[in-house]
């Protein structure tokens, strides 16, 4: 399927939009100020060890100090052996035995700062590859685990193949990671060239440059562009600032040829995305609702443990009978519902809930068309292989960053993400309630409540009743006092 790539560009803000027939289909946005420091190796100089918790404190150039702990500190194994990381059962050195006060040492972030406390780092430098990771410091070749087993000492042999002789100017550990899985020869071996000289780079700079230097910073979304969502299928790469252009035409020419003969500055005077109106795209994504083309409707819920799409036949009434409408709306559905997947980055857990079939073909069908579309995600998708007892699809999507809504919006502050909030009346029984609470403990002269106006003007007309037998009950004057910046939810009673 043949698509395109579109790069909007601002210094604040790198969008990325993958088209396919007119229709985006995966949206990747980076922010300057939110870019993260997992990944970037540094020249770092330990300013303090500390034997009793087993970890050193790393000066890496930022405001607090980064943290090394002794379970993250690299050790040598013997050719052939798996990472020391992967051997939790050994006894640890004890860290004052490895580092010292003032030393320079090469560490990577694994961990970026939160609140007070400063990054995690580790002496065991990996490097992230489209198809494979790269350990310089290991001889270790390996496939990921969640490769099934019966492949994984094929796919082992034919890496050590293109690895080679470390006498030969091969060596050095690599780790075939999932989407590797069906790659070829000559993109394992483009891979591992890249790969080799990115560490060629990192170690040159560490013999030039002083303690606290950045000697690898890990991709941006430009360069990861061309390393990761670059394929076959794409026809061209349109970015809209020409500094940007060339930057990443030179990382290209140097890395990825084939990726950079694609790249195109595009100078059209309409803003880059208004080309496939993405950004009206973007704002249906965040919204619960996404109509289909023949009438029907998803709603998508997204929650902490899981996402629920439900799929309703809506206005659509175009086929001969019940059973085909069903069936085609299903249909229709099994193909927006695995493009959402790729545009909102749906991950972890996901139900769909299709139109309960009556005939074994339909549901076949609806389930092949799906399984066809999930085919095309980049992103690694399981499926339960049916229809549970319960009629519904039970699938998982592996996070790989952040959703889009979760990128894009926050809670709202008035419902508090709930979605949703107590009604006017529910709010002033609240109030009702809480003054009663409040008059058996205390003896103000009045009690003034201080509330949106919403709830305000219902206490001054259909609830003014018990408003009013309240205060006769209590025998104290209760006022009244709107406050447009408070929500529905929002109240105070003060006590005079």
């Amino acid at each position: 399927m043949q698509q395109d790539i579109l790069i909007n560009w601002s210094p604040q803000e790198t969008r990325v939009a993958i088209v396919e027939h007119g229709a985006v289909q995966e949206l990747h946005v980076e922010r300057t100020l939110e870019r993260g420091l997992v990944g970037n190796v540094y020249l770092g100089k330990v300013s303090r060890v500390l034997p009793g918790m087993q970890s050193a404190f790393i000066d890496i150039g930022l405001e607090r100090a980064a943290f090394l702990h002794v379970a993250d500190v690299w050790q040598r194994q013997p050719d052939g052996e798996p990472p020391a990381f992967a051997r939790k059962n050994e006894p640890q050195v004890p860290i004052e035995k490895q580092v010292f006060e003032g030393q320079s040492l090469m560490v990577q972030v694994i961990k970026d700062p939160i609140g007070t406390k400063g990054a995690r780092l580790s002496t065991q430098i990996s490097i992230a590859g489209r198809l494979l990771v790269f350990l310089p410091q290991d001889d270790h070749v390996g496939v990921s685990q969640k490769i099934p087993s019966a492949e994984r000492d094929a796919l082992r042999a034919r890496l050590q193949a293109l690895v080679g002789d470390k006498s030969k100017g091969g060596g050095g550990g690599f780790i075939l990671r999932t989407n590797g899985e069906d790659s070829s020869d000559a993109e394992l071996a483009e891979d591992i060239a890249y790969l080799r000289k990115t560490w060629a780079r990192i170690k040159e700079a560490s013999l030039k440059l002083p303690a606290t230097s950045l000697l690898h910073q890990d991709l941006d979304l430009l360069q990861r562009v061309l390393r990761d969502l670059v394929g076959d299928h794409t026809q061209t790469i349109r970015i809209d600032s020409m500094e940007q252009f060339q930057r990443l035409r030179a990382f290209g020419q140097e890395f990825m040829p084939a990726a950079a003969g694609k790249l195109q500055h595009y100078r059209g005077e309409r803003p880059i995305f208004d080309l496939y109106s993405i950004d009206e795209e973007v704002a249906r994504a965040l919204g619960r609702r996404v109509d289909l083309k023949s009438g029907g409707y998803l709603i998508v819920d997204q929650t902490e443990a899981l996402t629920t799409i439900d799929v309703n036949t809506g206005g659509y009434v175009g086929a001969r009978n019940f059973d085909d409408t069903i069936f085609k709306t299903n249909l229709e559905a099994a193909q927006a519902i695995a493009r959402q997947l790729r545009l909102r980055n749906l991950g972890g857990i996901i139900i769909v809930d299709f139109i309960d079939m009556v005939r074994d073909d339909h549901q076949q069908a609806v389930l092949a068309e799906f399984k066809k579309q999930l085919a095309r995600d980049r992103v690694k998708t399981m499926s339960s292989g049916g229809f549970s007892q319960l009629g519904l699809v039970e699938m998982t999507r592996k996070r790989t960053r952040e959703s889009l809504a979760h990128m894009l919006c926050e809670p709202c502050e008035v419902c508090q993400g709930k979605g949703s909030v107590k009604t006017a009346r529910s709010v002033c029984y609240d109030i009702l309630r809480e003054i009663l609470r409040e008059a058996r403990q205390f003896n103000p002269r009045e009690f003034r409540v201080v509330a949106s106006p919403r709830v305000v003007e219902l206490f001054l007309d259909e609830e003014s009743q018990h408003l009013a037998g309240l205060s006769d009950f209590i025998k104290k004057p209760i006022s009244l006092q709107a406050e447009s910046a408070m929500g529905q939810e929002q109240y105070d009673i003060v006590l005079l």
